[in-house]
């Protein structure tokens, strides 16, 4: 399938993401760097930057002053801004940043043990139980992410101080299960997928080997973890009850029909297991992944592409059940979606899977951060109620304003690697194949492959037009490129330089043009960009009666801010128009409203009347779901009455 490697030749400019783009760079990172070091006034502490200093000291000296702090998986917050920061790098050079960058791998470094083993809270905490606790202790999560720091600070700086690190790493576990032949498979999974990244980078099969290892015996004993508790007997989290389904190992992965337990496990799980059938051609791995992608899209995901509706495991549940305003809908869960769907549109072109991958970036992944870059959302409700949200016991997840960091903060540097490495998702280089699948405004350099540049302009995605500019190193450059048509736009136009020209509409749901092109030369593609109302199936109890309004890839919610404070009462009118405000270029970074027809009810304050309501007409105003909770306290709905 070709060169899956990060698109490194991408700079992103003007338009939408743009603005993320630079807010990452001169935001997010430096305040998460901040948080990382505990610098942050009135946040919850991190310690993970210290947690490897003491380390450190403990393998070099016997001893160390200060305690572990954080959760089990502390190092992975590290591994996660270290990533985001190396694509960050590769778009804009900072030798500031690729300093402290390496003055922090070689702080990891000093913390690994000579036979390859690197986790700051064995060292410090628990020296003599190394892998005695796979179910809770997540040493292979960790490793995970730091392998997949490495990869990715080795393509996009060229150094690969890190890189050999975790190669030590990687060899120890593969020692440790498949040379000495341990026993087991990882409570959270992450390795499998960052194992097959560092197998492309490297060639070395045996990470490819480990990699399809954690995924073969996963689940052959369902009893593993059970076993494990008993014969080891210590606990990370209090004594969990072990829950096959609840750590996707009740039945081996091929035979796994629904998605269950733990979202962000589940999703990054089903990742590794698509790319390992991608790279090996295992078509029963492959139809499991099919199984499980269409069970999460068509019975268990939000229409924000949130996924996990419980708070109790941050987990899924059963089909259909989507409530709104105890939605877990973790800001990881929906980021591992789209890693998901990525490998899926590798495993087989249809446009469904980018199609979810845009739902999920544009709605539940961006609501994740403050539009400013320095407060997150763990958990990205549909409904949210002051009084209620965050505060009545069965809500406290749902938190109605978004705090600055977390003592579980893996969701802020998970947004801050995602959105820094958009060009890994918007392109897809194939040998005989061009994929644009997101519309990210920037310059592609494809002069390797295809001979030239691309530069695609759009105001995307409250503008309906993606511009593809050509910048040939010769007269012209041939380009076989395919262009994902939204399900959404159901009349479509292709021009090339002004005038309408035939296309072939493939079944994959991507429009395939092949042609040389000039430096004069310009493709646009002219979505249908109009107002939907969505509705749910009458399975799904919770939006009984309810729609919700889309305009191209992005949901609405209405806030009480716009509405009078009280959006309860409101109703869209049914068959009611709703139409689409001017760009506000200063309203919440830059926006399209949305005004709807409906209604306003009113009813006595009793709890239990008589009385009927009383209604008026009134216009809804409406704003993109990212860009809730970022003007106070205040009532939201995405899934409105309609009436």
């Amino acid at each position: 399938m070709g060169d899956l490697k990060l698109v490194k030749k991408f700079e992103m400019t003007d338009g939408f993401f743009g603005r993320y783009a630079k807010l990452v760079k001169d935001v997010v990172l430096p305040y998460q760097e901040n948080a990382l070091n505990d610098r942050i006034e009135g946040a919850e502490k991190s310690h993970c930057i210290e947690n490897f200093r003491m380390a450190a000291e403990k393998l070099h000296t016997g001893k160390c002053e200060g305690e572990f702090y954080g959760m089990v998986f502390q190092d992975s917050d590290v591994a996660k801004w270290l990533e985001g920061a190396a694509y960050c790098l590769a778009q804009n050079p900072d030798p500031e940043l690729e300093k402290r960058c390496d003055e922090i791998i070689e702080l990891i470094g000093s913390a690994q043990h000579e036979d390859g083993y690197l986790n700051t809270y064995f060292t410090v905490k628990e020296p003599d139980k190394r892998w005695t606790n796979l179910h809770e202790a997540h040493e292979l999560y960790c490793a995970g992410h730091m392998i997949e720091a490495a990869v990715a600070y080795a393509e996009c700086t060229g150094k690969s101080r890190l890189l050999d690190i975790m190669c030590g790493m990687a060899d120890h576990i593969y020692r440790h299960f498949i040379e000495e032949g341990a026993e087991g498979y990882p409570g959270h999974p992450e390795i499998e997928l960052a194992l097959m990244r560092l197998f492309r980078c490297t060639k070395e099969e045996r990470y490819k080997e480990l990699a399809l290892h954690f995924i073969n015996v996963r689940g052959v004993d369902s009893d593993y973890y059970s076993k494990e508790k008993k014969r080891n007997n210590w606990t990370v989290w209090g004594n969990r009850t072990v829950d096959t389904e609840y750590n996707q190992c009740a039945e081996p992965v091929r035979m796994q029909k629904k998605a269950v337990g733990h979202a962000v496990r589940a999703v990054y799980l089903y990742t590794g297991m698509a790319d390992a059938a991608m790279e090996t051609g295992d078509t029963t791995l492959a139809e499991a992944c099919k199984t499980l992608w269409n069970n999460i899209t068509q019975s268990r995901m939000y229409v924000t592409g949130a996924i996990g509706s419980a708070y109790e495991g941050e987990a899924f549940t059963k089909d259909y059940h989507l409530p709104n305003d105890t939605a877990y809908a973790e800001t990881c869960a929906a980021i591992g979606l789209i890693f998901f769907a990525n490998k899926m549109l590798y495993l087989e072109r249809d446009r469904k899977y980018a199609d979810e991958m845009e739902r999920a970036l544009y709605n539940c992944v961006l609501a994740g951060m403050q539009l400013d870059g320095t407060k997150f959302f763990y958990v990205n409700p549909l409904e949210a109620l002051p009084g209620i949200s965050g505060e009545a016991q069965t809500h406290k997840h749902a938190l109605p304003v978004r705090p600055k960091w977390f003592a579980c903060a893996c969701c802020p540097p998970n947004v801050a690697r995602l959105l820094s490495s958009l060009s890994e998702y918007a392109w897809h280089i194939l040998p005989d194949r061009l994929f644009s699948n997101l519309f990210v405004g920037g310059i592609l350099d494809v002069s390797d492959q295809f001979g030239g540049r691309i530069r695609l302009e759009t105001a995307y995605p409250y503008g309906n037009k993606i511009t593809y500019r050509f910048e040939p190193e010769g007269e012209t450059m041939s380009v076989p490129l395919a262009v994902r048509i939204p399900a959404w736009s159901t009349e479509t136009v292709i021009c090339l330089n002004g005038e309408p020209i035939q296309y072939e509409m493939e079944e994959s749901g991507y429009a395939f043009v092949h042609r040389d092109f000039g430096a004069d030369d310009v493709l646009t593609v002219e979505l249908q960009m109009i107002v939907r109302k969505v509705y749910t199936c009458n399975r799904v109890s919770a939006n009984t009666g309810k729609a919700a309004v889309q305009r191209g890839p992005l949901i609405y919610c209405a806030e009480g801010v716009d509405n009078d404070g009280d959006v309860l009462s409101l109703s869209l009118k049914k068959g009611g128009a709703v139409t689409v405000g001017e760009y506000l270029p200063d309203k919440l970074y830059g926006i399209q409203e949305l005004y709807a027809e409906g209604y306003r009810e009113t009813i006595s304050d009793k709890l239990y009347s008589y009385e009927a309501p009383t209604g008026e007409d009134c216009q809804i105003t409406l704003i993109p779901y990212y860009a809730w909770g970022n003007r106070g306290l205040n009532q939201m709905r995405v899934w409105l009455p309609e009436k």
